[in-house]
């Protein structure tokens, strides 16, 4: 049974708190024990999925900056978005509207880990989040 002093994040093995939805990402549980947010086999894959939907959000929506990623994925009706967005922007040393590098290995690692932080309250450990992109490296959508 996972901890339940951790945070839902972390308990759910998804600590970019991704909600449900149509998409299927490797290592996903179905079904997920929280109708909320998806659930994952293991941190990396919970990680891996953060790289997949960034990626999604840079490829696919054009989102090409700090900013307008993070709009998306937190948006103002759920979040402090603009908080949100500084705090990511200045753990990248950037500013928010500069087009991120989406197959930059720090830089993308950088990010995931600050949005992980602010998801779950808690610093993200960077070894697990360099096995989510790593395993996102040899398991790409």
């Amino acid at each position: 049974m996972k901890n339940k002093t951790l945070p839902r994040g972390l308990r759910n093995c998804n600590p970019g708190n991704i909600r449900q939805s149509k998409t299927r990402y490797l290592g996903e549980v179905q079904p997920s024990r929280d109708s909320a947010f998806k659930e994952f086999q293991s941190i990396d894959y919970g990680y891996r999925a953060m790289f997949v939907l960034l990626e999604h959000y840079h490829k696919a929506c054009g989102l090409k900056s700090i900013r307008q990623i993070i709009s998306r994925y937190a948006p103002p009706s759920e979040n402090n978005t603009q908080a949100y967005i500084n705090q990511v922007a200045a753990a990248c040393f950037r500013s928010a509207d500069e087009q991120i590098d989406i197959a930059n290995r720090e830089e993308m690692v950088l990010i995931v880990s600050t949005m992980s932080r602010i998801e779950n309250g808690v610093a993200a450990n960077v070894e697990d989040v360099l096995r989510g992109w790593n395993l996102y490296q040899r398991c790409r959508p």
